[in-house]
């Protein structure tokens, strides 16, 4: 074949054609992202440390971080019931490098008893999955002499001014689910909100407040050593922990479950693709059997559902929490 020389001429625009191409070629590989996650994941807890919120949290970041190949770092930004550190997720980069651990209380009660809150449930988030639903229980003092549910609606419409129930604030979760059942038996409840389910039990059990509804870990203790009676817990069926208590269903309240709940979420427009990846992984870690264990001690029950099936019920609670807070006329402002 011969050869034809290219003149010299013409050599500074082979040479120039040639890197330009070279460069055309490099360009889509350079332009393309680096694999999600590369950095480590911020997890905003909006409480303060020590709590069941932020101790299910921390139960499941590590091991988070592990199959994510990141370092997912707690992050406690307490304050106004939760909304604070929610409000900070929710004006987050949509990157999948801050999520939120959310309570129940925060997402889906806040937005009814504060006359504002700085943020939309529904607008602002993009929910990955829940970690797991706490179960809730009424406890009463042994002086009270009801010995199920039936027995104690009848009793409270004997005392004046009502019985007295305490919870961990007003708005809480079981300050909802005490208003709930004082909607569907007709029971005659007084709501005594505490800063806190610790020093409403330490009261229950020193016999200066009569009954309590509560997250079964803070009072399994009391009720194994007989210093409180269980009633009834909340949840759909009996709890294998606490085999002897009946539901408030079973107990004559056809269909009621009120279960607290926590779960991870994104900030809204968070791409699909890296919410279904976190939701993968968390899923995977909570249905682990030492996290599930672990999860359980905590009187939580892992759960790890799908974006979708997690965002379904955040909005079926928002509207059933609608309906009870404007009954009960509750306001936490």
């Amino acid at each position: 074949m011969p050869h034809f020389p290219i003149p010299a001429a013409a050599r500074p625009w082979t040479a120039f054609l040639t890197c330009a191409f070279a460069l055309a070629m490099a360009a889509p590989a350079a332009a393309q992202p680096a694999p999600y996650p590369n950095k480590p994941i911020r997890l905003i807890v909006p409480f303060a440390p020590g709590g069941v919120t932020d101790t299910g949290a921390r139960v499941v970041a590590e091991k988070l971080g592990q199959r994510l190949g990141q370092q997912v770092v707690v992050d406690n930004k307490p304050g106004a019931s939760g909304n604070i550190g929610t409000q900070m997720a929710a004006s987050a980069p949509p990157d999948g490098y801050t999520l939120v651990v959310g309570f129940d209380g925060t997402m889906v009660i806040n937005p009814h008893v504060f006359a504002k809150v700085p943020f939309d449930t529904l607008k602002d988030f993009a929910p990955v999955s829940k970690i797991g639903d706490a179960v809730l229980v009424i406890v009463t003092h042994p002086s009270v002499p009801a010995k199920n549910l039936q027995e104690l609606v009848a009793y409270s419409r004997t005392q004046p001014g009502g019985l007295s129930y305490g919870s961990a604030g007003t708005g809480s979760t079981p300050h909802l689910a005490g208003e709930m059942l004082k909607q569907r038996t007709g029971a005659q409840f007084t709501h005594i909100p505490y800063k806190g389910g610790g020093q409403a039990m330490a009261d229950v059990v020193g016999g200066t407040l009569p009954m309590l509804y509560t997250a079964v870990a803070g009072a399994y203790p009391f009720i194994q050593q007989g210093q409180v009676r269980a009633i009834a817990v909340s949840s759909a069926s009996r709890l294998p922990s606490l085999p002897n208590v009946p539901t408030v269903a079973e107990s004559g309240v056809p269909g009621f479950e009120s279960s607290s709940w926590i779960g991870i979420l994104a900030p809204a427009r968070t791409p699909r693709p890296i919410v279904e990846q976190i939701q993968r992984a968390l899923h995977d870690v909570v249905q682990s059997p030492d996290v599930r264990d672990r999860l359980a001690s905590l009187g939580i029950t892992a759960v790890g559902n799908t974006p979708d099936e997690f965002g379904a019920q955040i909005q079926a609670d928002l509207a059933r929490y609608a309906d009870i807070v404007k009954t009960a006329n509750i306001r936490a402002d």
